[in-house]
């Protein structure tokens, strides 16, 4: 496995020779720190990538400024390209979304939708009690994009992650949020539990309506649950997970197209509080996912920091997973809120990777790997 990370600021030549020394194909994970923090910029998370009609790959981030790296800091949304299939990446950024919110926007989605647009999904954050999610769409591949629209007309906190929104077979768009409700004497205090649940579409984003299941998490956890994302599986059934402060991922289940959800379960991902990531792989039908694996950690570790993160794939829809490796595993690290991309035989992630002298949410970068060696 290779550990080193390359720096971008060291040239894209450099770039390409850590690609050379190893076939692109079936090579072990390789690493480029592709937006480091820097001086009136102490953060960069939360991105999606969606591939252009013209070959290229666009990157779409929460690119934070001036008054720090947390959560309520000002953002905006900016893009990166590359034309060799993340290989290179262009070095200026390009803005996508000005600072429009109360405090930020962040947390990017891209999804290329059946209509040949592409959807841009992302939260407007006012306050630590008002945090919704709002799409655009861009005819013209992300040169220009339309005007907001709120997907939430209820108020409130909600969390929607990066890299969430799908579409289903049937047309319908599916965003799964966590609401954080405000029940606390204070009304700017955020409230840390959550409760999940979905928004959908069946008009491509101009009204939408909420699931008919809220799902709660019966055990005594603050945390409640959190961060949820959808997979569609093989039966036409949708698998949601979530991030939990019990020690792993949870599950539930939908029958009807994310309407009404089964009772949350535990699932065998064993992890802290921090969010997984699961894609089909389009060259096998397999499940990919991403999280930080907790099932052999030090107790100093344990539900307590986001590392190692590690992937592994699923034969049986999500009930077990194989082939575990892990792609990062400093114990000091922070590693969190994963992209994933496939490119013909590579996977390519792009995640925050913190700690370890740097703010734990303040730097991305990307992991590129091929099929064999996953599945070696």
């Amino acid at each position: 496995m290779l550990r080193e990370i390359v720096c971008m600021c060291r040239l894209p030549l450099l770039i390409a020779a850590a690609f050379a020394a190893a076939p692109l194909f079936g090579a072990d994970p390789v690493t480029i720190d592709l937006l480091p923090p820097g001086p009136g910029n102490p953060r960069n998370t939360e991105g999606s990538f969606v591939k252009l009609k013209d070959g290229r790959l666009m990157f779409v981030y929460s690119r934070f400024s001036t008054n720090g790296p947390a959560d309520s800091g000002a953002a905006t949304l900016a893009a990166r390209y590359s034309k060799d299939d993340g290989i290179t990446w262009t070095a200026q950024d390009q803005t996508v979304v000005e600072n429009e919110g109360g405090m930020n926007v962040m947390s990017a989605s891209l999804l290329r939708l059946r209509s040949g647009e592409i959807a841009l999904f992302y939260c407007r954050k006012d306050s630590m009690v008002e945090c919704r999610p709002w799409m655009r769409t861009s005819r013209d591949e992300g040169k220009t994009w339309s005007r907001a629209r709120l997907t939430i007309p209820e108020p409130g906190y909600y969390v929607l992650n990066n890299d969430r929104v799908v579409q289903l077979r049937s047309g319908r768009l599916l965003m799964p949020v966590a609401l954080h409700r405000n029940e606390t004497p204070e009304p700017s205090k955020f409230n840390s539990r959550g409760v999940a649940m979905c928004y959908f579409s069946d008009d491509m984003g101009r009204t939408w309506r909420r699931s008919r299941t809220v799902l709660e998490n019966p055990a005594p956890d603050p945390n409640g649950l959190q961060e949820p994302g959808v997979v569609v599986l093989k039966d036409g059934r949708l698998l949601m997970y979530m991030r939990t402060g019990l020690g792993s991922q949870y599950y539930s289940y939908s029958k009807d197209d994310g309407d009404t959800w089964s009772p949350v379960e535990a699932s065998t991902l064993l992890s802290p509080l921090s969010p997984a990531s699961i894609k089909r792989i389009p060259k096998t039908g397999d499940l990919l996912v991403v999280w930080n694996d907790h099932s052999n950690v030090s107790e100093r570790v344990r539900n307590r920091l986001r590392t190692p993160l590690t992937v592994a794939i699923s034969r049986d829809e999500g009930k077990t997973w194989e082939k575990a490796k892990n792609i990062a595993d400093d114990p000091e690290g922070w590693y969190c809120y994963t992209a994933i991309h496939f490119a013909g035989d590579r996977v390519i992630l792009g995640y925050n990777a913190g700690g370890s002298g740097l703010p734990r949410l303040s730097r991305l970068v990307m992991t590129y790997f091929g099929l064999d060696w996953l599945y070696r």
